[in-house]
Order: C-alpha cells, then structure tokens, then sequence
C-alpha cells in the first residue's frame, strides 16, 4: 500500500474497503503506524509523546545497571551483546551504555529499527552501533541482553467480538466516509480461550500476534544463546475485556481513525499471555511488576538524591521526574516490567523468585 504524500493514507484507507470489503483492526493499525514512524522522530515535547528515557537519566542508568549486574553473575561471558528494540532517539541506550561501564560491561550495541529519521538521531547518540530492521539478523553466537521499552504496545492488534452467533474478529468498515466498526463474517471461537468462549455478547478481547511472535523468538534466542531481557510497557499482567486501543498527537489522545498514518496507535500489552509464550521456550519469566515498584527496588530514590546533591538547582526537576516514573497515578502503576532469562542466568534485581 502506497501513497504520493503522508495524508493520503485514509483515502487509501477509504478506497480499499469500498473495493474489497472491510479490513481487519490489525491491518489499519498496522499500516497507519508503518507510515506513522517511517520518516519522524515523534518523541519530546515537539512531537507526539514522551518515553521514560527522555524524562529522566535515571531510567536508563538503572536498566544499565541491572544489566550489568546480570551479565556479571552470570560469569563476564564475552562477547556480549545489548540489543535494543524500538530505541527511539538512542537515549535509553546511551545512559544504559553509560551506566554499565563503570562495571566493565561493554557490550556489541545491536539496535531494530525500522525509521530513517531515528536511526540518524541514534547514530550520533550510539557511535558503533549496528541496526537491524529485526531480530532475525542479531549475532547468535553470543549472550545477549537485550531491552523492549515502549516497543511491543505499537504493534498491531487484533480484536475478538462476541456476537449473537459467536465470535468475530472486529473489522473495519464505512458509514459514507466516516471509519467504523463492525464484526466480519467468519467464525474466530477457535482463537479465543476456553474460559471466554461462552462469554456474554458484546465482550471484547484483544491478541497480539506481532507481540507474541516477537517474545516467542526472543525466549527461542535466550534458551540458546543465554541472557536476559527487559520488556517495559504499560499493559497488565492478567487478561481482561475490553479495548485498549488509542491514539495520540501532538501529546493529546484523538479518535484512533482520526488521522491513520499521522498519529501513534497503541494497546495494552498483556503481559500474562506473553509470559505464557516465553516459558513455553524454556526460558525463566523472572516476574511481572510495576515499574514504579521495579524503579524504587533498584534505587531510584537514591539515586535520584545523589543526583539532587550534585546539582541543587535541578532538585526540583529531578524529583518532579522521578515522580512522573514511579508514582501511582502517572507512569508508576500502569506500566509494567516484565523480566526473562535464560536457563541458566541468575534472578534479576527488583523481580521475586517465579
């Protein structure tokens, strides 16, 4: 699917479903945002949105050093490779880099990334690092610690509708020329879980295939090579109905058919079934918890102190940012960090024993 200018992608949107017929959830998510991030840089304050890494330093320095200090008990085994999926401009990867070589871990930096725009901006952030479009060409001949952060709510979903005669994937269609929703013909009972198969009409049920087949061959790649992975994202750790589907502009939410291929779509990311799918591999799911509670266990308020003592003029800034990560009521709470490791490697910091 093709367009001559960036705005063109709901009259492309529009003319496909009035010559074929509706088209699935997934299909508008994932095209939109395929066009959302191929050339932008949509983080910070003149973009769309904002992530972790641009809040504060801490963010990252923290995940540096878990890493470290899993590839340290785990023996120092070198090669060793950081990957990093989704890096946005770099800066999680550069304070994380920055962090874990105070302890000697200095790794291959491997980056996926599919956007020209953020690749230059990574490139001067990351000096060295090697891009991937995705995981399938990363070395496989060392330990690898990789990190998704704000990575897997992108990609696309598909959502499961329950109607009077069964279950039905949640397509997307025209009233004139207004996107809407409605439910496609062909029976999906058999993709739903059992214990929702008689659930009442209306409920509704995301997947996410592109989330599932990305952990399924991270867990294959840490079963076999060892290491370990951080995947941080808001979502829950426990299946539940309903939509999650958003999308954001210029740092506000808008109708997701608003403006397809201009605006970041997302959903919630279920942690308990990617859980599922990673053990399935072999590989150790080293827990599921809040990234606020994940954030305070590895040191964030001292850390955050050290940093107000060396700069008293910023230690207002520093605290209003170490709030916006681990407080309830803003990042704290919806986020979660999920932890992985290979056989073989040690238990995490900030995860109990699964």
């Amino acid at each position: 699917m093709t367009a001559a200018r960036d705005g063109d992608l709901a009259a492309i949107f529009r003319r496909l479903i009035r010559n074929t017929g509706p088209i699935s959830l997934s299909q508008f998510m994932g095209e939109s945002n395929a066009r959302y991030y191929a050339n932008r840089d949509p983080l910070g304050s003149e973009g769309d949105f904002v992530t972790a890494p641009e809040i504060s330093q801490m963010f990252g320095e923290l995940i540096g050093l878990w890493l470290a200090d899993m590839w340290i008990r785990a023996g120092r085994e070198e090669p060793v490779l950081y990957v990093e999926l989704g890096p946005g401009r770099g800066t999680l990867a550069k304070d994380a880099l920055r962090a874990g070589k105070r302890y000697g871990f200095a790794p291959e930096v491997h980056l996926v990334e599919a956007s020209t725009a953020l690749r230059e901006v990574q490139e001067d952030a990351v000096p060295g690092a090697i891009w991937h479009a995705d995981l399938s060409t990363v070395p496989q001949d060392a330990p690898m610690l990789l990190v998704g952060n704000e990575f897997l709510d992108a990609l696309p979903v598909r959502q499961l509708v329950r109607t009077a005669a069964g279950w039905r994937e949640r397509m997307v269609g025209l009233d004139g020329d207004s996107f809407v929703f409605g439910a496609g013909a062909q029976p999906m009972d058999a993709a739903v879980p059992d214990e929702w198969r008689e659930a009442p009409q209306g409920t509704l049920l995301e997947t996410n295939p592109g989330a599932a087949a990305v952990v399924y061959e991270i867990a294959g790649r840490l079963a076999e090579q060892g290491g370990a992975a951080l995947l941080i994202d808001y979502g829950s750790d426990e299946v539940r109905a309903g939509s999650t589907l958003q999308a954001v502009r210029a740092h506000t939410k808008i109708d997701p058919f608003a403006a397809p291929g201009e605006a970041d779509l997302t959903a919630h990311v279920d942690f308990a079934t990617l859980a599922r799918i990673a053990q399935s591999r072999g590989v150790r799911h080293l827990g599921t918890v809040t990234q606020g509670d994940w954030l305070r266990a590895l040191g964030i308020d001292v850390r955050a102190r050290t940093l107000a003592a060396r700069a008293p003029h910023y230690a207002e800034d520093i605290e209003v940012a170490k709030q916006r990560l681990v407080a309830k009521d803003q990042m704290g709470e919806l986020f979660k960090v999920m932890g992985l490791a290979a056989p073989a490697w040690p238990d995490g910091g900030g995860f109990g024993a699964d």
